[in-house]
């Protein structure tokens, strides 16, 4: 089983993948140590800031980890926001059987009640170091994108608008 965590930035993702890892003991990828090992061995003139160039550039290589994944039957989760919202088309029924996907929204409401506290936990599993950039209106700006790409996506997603131990709680034992 491959599960892949997507979602914007600060929504968990990290924070679940650390969970399942706990849970399943199946090793976990991160897709932004995947791209900071690419870009500070300079194998690419990308930057940590050219997001929709870095999905272009890192699915290619992630699709076909997962694939090798599933053909050896090994265990993986993969977790970052480099999935594109049509990752489906890249793999058959054979390997889909074998995925699991799950992207990670914030709803605005939740983001307004809970900005604290999503600043606070920013750091849970790795140092972000200066996050100055992240204010209400950003982390709202990036979970309307996720929404909306997988709206017209038609692919699946957790809204976290409550409990949010709980919805993760709930992930992990799914």
């Amino acid at each position: 089983m491959v599960i892949i965590i997507t979602g914007a930035s600060h929504t968990g993702k990290t924070v679940l993948a650390q969970k399942m890892l706990e849970a399943y003991h199946f090793p976990y990828l991160s897709l932004d140590h995947l791209k900071m090992g690419l870009i500070r061995s300079g194998n690419t003139t990308l930057t940590p800031m050219d997001d929709n160039k870095l999905t272009d550039y890192l699915w290619p290589i992630t699709r076909e980890m997962i694939k090798t994944a599933i053909e050896n039957d090994q265990n993986m989760i993969v977790e970052g926001c480099y999935v594109p919202f049509d990752w489906r088309k890249d793999f058959s029924e054979e390997y889909l059987s074998e995925i699991r996907y799950i992207c990670l929204v914030m709803s605005d409401a939740y983001i307004d009640e809970n900005f604290g506290a999503i600043k606070a936990h920013s750091s849970d599993v790795e140092n972000r170091g200066d996050d100055s950039y992240c204010t209400v209106e950003w982390i709202k700006e990036g979970n309307r994108e996720y929404l909306e790409g997988c709206l017209k996506a038609g692919e699946p997603f957790t809204l976290i608008d409550g409990d949010y131990e709980q919805i993760i709680r709930k992930l992990v034992e799914e």
